[in-house]
Order: C-alpha cells, then structure tokens, then sequence
C-alpha cells in the first residue's frame, strides 16, 4: 500500500486552554462563538476521542500538551506551523497572527529527530519580522505524488515566500483566488480542499475564475484521481478539511459533521480506495478548522526500535 499521500504517523497537539481565536476572526469565516461555558475542557474531550479513534485504526499518534502557558488559542492546530518531507525534511513556517507564533516548540521537532530520520530543518519563520506569512499545509495542499503545491491566495501564503518553499521543496505551485458563497477569500487552502492517494475533495465553484477553475480540476485528475467536486454548503461543514492516512488500512480522516454533509455518491468514491473515519469534534471546530487542521502528517522515515534503552 503506497503511503506517499497518506503518511502513517501524525503529531497533535492537546489543549488545556483551547477557545476560538481573536486574533484570527477577521480572517476566518469558519470562527464562530462557541454555545458552551466548559469550552475548553470540552475540546480537551473531544481531542483524546479522536486520538484515540485514530490509533485505534492503527495510525501512530504522537500526542503533545498545550497547558495554556503561553496563551495559544489555536495549539490543537499544528500543521499550520511546520511540515514534514520525504527524504529526511522538514519547514517551519512563518505565521500571520502574532499568538499562532508561539504555538512553534523545539519538542516536537526533537522527538522528530529523535524517532525519524530527520537530514534537515528548514526555518522560513525568521520571515515573519518583515511580514510575511506562509501557514504550511494550511496555505498549501500538497499534492505529495504529482508533486503539486495547490495554494488559495490569502495573507496567509506570501507568493515570494511560496515560491522559494517550491523551489526548495521541489513542488510545483498553483495559485488560485478562491471565495465563499458571500464573496468572503478562503483563508486557508485546506478548508477548500483536500488531497487523497486516489482522489481528491475540492469546491470547483469557489474559483471564480473559470480558466483557473479548469486548470485546477485538470491538475487534480492527472494522475487519475476522482475530483469530488464539493458544495459550498459542503465546505461550511469542513468537508473539505480531511487527511488521508495509513492505517491498518487506509483511511480518511475527516469530522462527523463533514462525513454526514457528503452524499452517498460521494461516499461510494471515497471507500473505493479508503476507509471514512469520522471524528466527532464539534468544539474545536468552532475555532475555524477541522480534522485537517489538527493532523500533522509525518512523511519521514521512522528510526529502528532501540534496543539499548
């Protein structure tokens, strides 16, 4: 089973102090206030759920703890702030909003070294003292096969700094303007889309621009792959926002409120190849993000078991 697009591991992030952001309202449509008083220990809940939901696919979870310490609202969210490559690499990324820049930690990158086969850290994170701002696999959808960074145009992704990250990573970037149904930019590529080994989740309508709009689905079938061209209404839901990963069997990980949004048609390309595993986190997603959001992949090589410890 080819695990390229689908990596076997992930990181996340617990939180002790979650609630919706303030400093990134302005920009996230998908933020809303969540009803309940007990939010935090609520999203606390839901995220040991879900992580155990996964390892019980048989997915490795590597799961780290958000105290609140550094009042990091959107922790539970780390795949904005670092990624992880074949071949022993891995970015850290640069964030737009001043909190989301503290959610950065060395431990995680240390059990990365630790566990993986880590050659080299790239740190574009210094950038965001002049601005600039490219929020990982959030900005970018990464087609890991076709070798194709699909990027919505935001100030969430830099197109300079999109650029050098192609050209180091060996990724061929595709822009495109993508809005909702008000006219509101998409904030984060990875609401709009996601990629799976055969097939790919996507809004076709929220690329105004037909000619791109064409390119886009052209791009995503290339190698085959079944584009389900999703619903705005679809997208509200977070349809979009899941991750394939490799599990006892290969499964895609996405929220119960997107699995109930997509049709049985939809369903029925989707279990050709993978497995659905909805992961019930109605708290979280209050935030703005979903299952996507707080899946890390890990697209390393893991390290031989010790046997000297």
């Amino acid at each position: 089973m080819s695990i390229i697009q689908a990596p076997s591991s992930v990181v996340m992030i617990r939180p002790h102090a979650f609630h919706p952001n303030p400093e990134t309202s302005a920009d996230n449509a998908f933020q809303t206030q969540a009803q309940v008083d007990d939010v935090s220990s609520r999203a606390r809940a839901e995220f040991d759920t879900a992580a155990e939901t996964l390892r019980t696919a048989g997915v490795t979870v590597h799961a780290f703890d958000d105290f609140g310490d550094s009042d990091t609202p959107d922790s539970v969210f780390p795949n904005n702030w670092f990624s992880t490559h074949t071949g022993g690499h891995v970015a850290l990324y640069p964030m737009y909003a001043e909190n989301r820049r503290r959610e950065r930690r060395s431990d995680v990158i240390e059990m990365l070294k630790r566990d993986y086969r880590v050659s080299e850290v790239i740190d574009y994170s210094g950038l965001e003292q002049d601005g600039l701002a490219l929020e990982g696999t959030g900005a970018m959808v990464l087609d890991h096969i076709g070798r194709i960074a699909y990027v919505a145009k935001s100030n969430r992704a830099d197109p300079v700094l999109l650029e050098r990250f192609c050209a180091h990573f060996n990724y061929e970037p595709i822009s495109f303007d993508a809005v909702d149904a008000q006219g509101t930019a998409i904030y984060h590529t990875n609401v709009l889309m996601g990629i799976g080994t055969e097939y790919a989740l996507i809004c076709l309508d929220m690329i105004p621009d037909p000619e791109r709009r064409r390119t886009v689905a052209e791009r995503l079938s290339e190698n085959g792959r079944a584009v389900i061209d999703l619903t705005h209404d679809q997208i509200a839901d977070f349809a979009g926002n899941a991750i394939e990963l490799t599990g006892d069997s290969r499964v895609l990980a996405l929220s119960a409120r997107a699995y109930e949004a997509l049709r049985p048609d939809q369903l029925a390309i989707i279990e050709r190849s993978a497995r659905p595993l909805p992961l019930t986190i109605p708290t979280i997603e209050t935030a703005g993000g979903s299952v996507r959001c707080m899946l890390a992949g890990i697209h390393l090589t893991r390290r031989p078991e010790r046997t000297d410890r």
